[in-house]
């Protein structure tokens, strides 16, 4: 079990995202199981969420309607395919091996501020 933790509380840029937390687990054969969390700085507009593997600021409607893969999660030579259920997508590489993100909204909030 690999685990890596940022505990810096620097502001960061709008619109940029890091990495908080990351635990890999590779006890399982042929599988690796890998957790992260990011913090980000969001514009308007925008939510945490993933392009080309790493985190990012993305359109909020995106993470609204589960459209997973309009972020480009995967990398650049991988195909992306949503989850049946929704609840992510998989990233095919060339050579048909896959991997499986499922998402966790720990705290989502969309809310709009009426004026």
């Amino acid at each position: 079990l690999l685990k890596f933790m940022n505990r810096g509380g620097s502001q960061l840029a709008a619109g940029t995202c890091e990495i908080v937390t990351l635990d890999r687990d590779s006890s399982q054969p042929r599988r690796t199981i890998a957790r992260q969390t990011a913090r980000c700085a969001c514009k308007k507009g925008q939510i945490a969420g993933t392009t080309r593997a790493r985190p990012a600021c993305v359109d909020a409607s995106i993470v609204r309607k589960r459209q997973w893969c309009e972020m480009v999660p995967c990398l650049e030579d991988e195909g992306c395919d949503l989850l049946v259920n929704k609840s992510g997508w998989t990233c095919t590489q060339p050579g048909g091996r896959v991997k499986t993100t499922t998402v966790s909204l720990v705290s989502f909030n969309l809310c709009c501020r009426l004026q």
